[in-house]
């Protein structure tokens, strides 16, 4: 979780931000009490990372209005960490990706979160701005690099 954070604060605004996520982010956790930041342990779940990664999106969308910020939910693919039986097809995966980062479509011009083209509804905390903010607030103690 730390890397899209830091990628996301240091690069210059972009008008555009495409961040992956999953559909697993539906089970993450909304807390962040007791996270080691720094990964020397395990304190969370990759459905508690990818929450986070979906509320950072959405959490550039709100505090950038000149970026337009997507979660993306590229399905179950056949990589090293998806596993030789993920049911889902990598090119696919790597369509709804393609198509935010060039396409004029309208339907693209407000972030959200993605599967496969199609615009969904996230973890209900993903749109919390208490969380959103807890979350900045706590990346940002830890690397010393604000979203600003």
């Amino acid at each position: 979780m730390v890397a899209p954070y830091l990628l996301t604060a240091l690069l210059p605004r972009p008008r555009r931000l495409i961040i992956l996520s999953s559909g697993l982010h539906h089970g993450g956790h909304p807390t962040l009490e007791g996270l080691d930041w720094a990964g020397e342990q395990e304190t969370a779940t990759y459905a508690d990372t990818k929450l986070m990664a979906t509320a950072l999106a959405a959490a550039v969308e709100r505090r950038w209005p000149e970026t337009v910020s997507h979660a993306v939910d590229p399905g179950w693919v056949p990589t090293r960490m998806g596993g030789a039986s993920a049911t889902g097809d990598l090119r696919e995966g790597t369509r709804t990706q393609e198509w935010l980062a060039v396409t004029a479509d309208d339907a693209a011009g407000v972030g959200g979160y993605w599967h496969h083209r199609r615009r969904e509804e996230p973890h209900a905390a993903v749109h919390d701005e208490q969380f959103q903010g807890q979350l900045l607030f706590a990346l940002a103690q830890h690397t010393g690099v604000t979203l600003d």
